[in-house]
């Protein structure tokens, strides 16, 4: 048992026994009452108030059964009126705790109960019709008692419902931002560190399969290789420097602005490339332009990989449906390709899409009958 819920306990044992010692009280005010007056004297009063004294203990268990205890007091009640006090606290707890009807009912029950021995041993002070009203305003009173208690519990039940709701949903939408921050970051490492991780791959085994290179190539293949390893690490402690909030001092994300350094570098590896750049002088909003680059990137990272020998083409354009259309292209390989999940292209395609723009990509059969890789994009570029 918890601390909590055994605090619970206690405070509800408490109550509980609060209210068997008042209706005790009262059945013994009541037999005093009763013999000053010479309603009840001698035996009949003993066992009148013997049945008042069960009847209150009775109310130990008014939480746990309250309709039955209720109802097992209405026989009391024709026998004696000394029940009266576990009478009303037995009538509050069925509507503190029942639905309305049935609450209703039992104080029927016990208003019909309590008229049989008004008529028998009516109050010399106050006569039958006074006393039965007064018994019918005290039964009203704890029946309108215990439905406000009612109301009161189901109205605090229903607000911590919606307090549980509320913190289930939050909990919920942490979990959907910390799972996207986590994509976005998956993503990001994709992107920048398969570029140049691809680049040292293929200079290492340029290195492996040809022996016969000269002192100078394979000095150059070591330096280009060395120089991807370190920006590799560069640019996997600005993305680890993000994550902990160390923004200070970090390089902007690349764009289109950048694009001449990925050409260059992708040519210093061997890989042939075209551009054709059609592009007018007018400025691209800052994440298309990033988006931009993140797609040629992949590309030319995925050609390198599944077609090493075969020329890429790249083209930039901004079409009459105010989009910057981009198209890279490059003939199959005829070696095995490098393993590949296809989550850079997952990942384009979700890039496209938070820009707002569409993805297309596959084999297509070229004029010359040759196949080739097509990947294009057309991202939004506003006027």
């Amino acid at each position: 048992m918890t601390r909590s819920t055994s605090g619970w306990w206690t405070e509800g044992r408490t109550v509980d026994l609060a209210g068997v010692a008042i209706a005790l009280l009262v059945a013994v005010m009541a037999a005093g009452d009763s013999e000053a007056t010479g309603r009840l004297t001698g035996d009949a009063l003993f066992w009148s108030l013997m049945l008042a004294v069960a009847g209150g203990v009775a109310l130990w268990w008014r939480r746990r059964w309250p309709v039955w205890v209720a109802v097992a007091l209405a026989p009391v009640a024709v026998l004696t009126d000394l029940v009266g006090g576990a009478v009303v606290v037995a009538v509050y707890t069925v509507a503190a705790y029942r639905r309305w009807g049935v609450a209703l009912a039992v104080a029927g029950l016990h208003t019909a109960a309590g008229i049989p021995y008004a008529i028998v041993r009516p109050d010399p002070t106050l006569g039958v019709p006074v006393t039965v009203s007064l018994g019918l305003v005290v039964l009203a009173i704890a029946l309108a008692a215990g439905v406000a208690v009612r109301g009161r519990r189901l109205r605090l039940t229903g607000l911590r419902g919606e307090a549980a709701r509320a913190e289930a949903d939050a909990a919920r939408a942490t979990d959907r931002l910390r799972a996207h921050e986590r994509e976005q970051i998956a993503r990001e490492m994709h992107d920048v560190l398969a570029h140049r991780i691809s680049l040292v791959s293929l200079h290492a085994g340029a290195l492996e399969i040809r022996p016969d290179l000269s002192s100078d190539e394979v000095a150059r293949a070591a330096g280009t290789i060395r120089a991807s390893a370190h920006q590799a690490l560069e640019e996997l402690r600005e993305i680890l420097g993000a994550l902990r909030g160390d923004a200070d001092g970090l390089a902007p994300p690349p764009g289109l602005e950048d694009l001449h350094q990925l050409v260059a570098e992708c040519r210093s590896a061997g890989t042939e490339v075209s551009v054709e750049d059609r592009r007018p002088d007018r400025p691209l909003p800052p994440s298309v332009s990033r988006t931009a680059y993140r797609l040629v990137q992949e590309g030319l990272t995925n050609a390198r990989k599944h077609a090493a020998a075969a020329p890429v083409h790249l083209s930039l354009d901004r079409t009459a449906a105010a989009e910057l259309h981009l198209g890279l292209r490059n003939a199959l390989g005829d070696g095995p390709a490098a393993p590949g999940a296809r989550a850079g292209l997952v990942g384009l395609a979700e890039r496209v899409a938070l820009a707002g723009g569409r993805l297309e990509h596959g084999v297509r059969r070229e004029a010359d009958g040759r196949l080739a890789f097509h990947l294009e994009a057309w991202l939004p570029w506003p006027t």
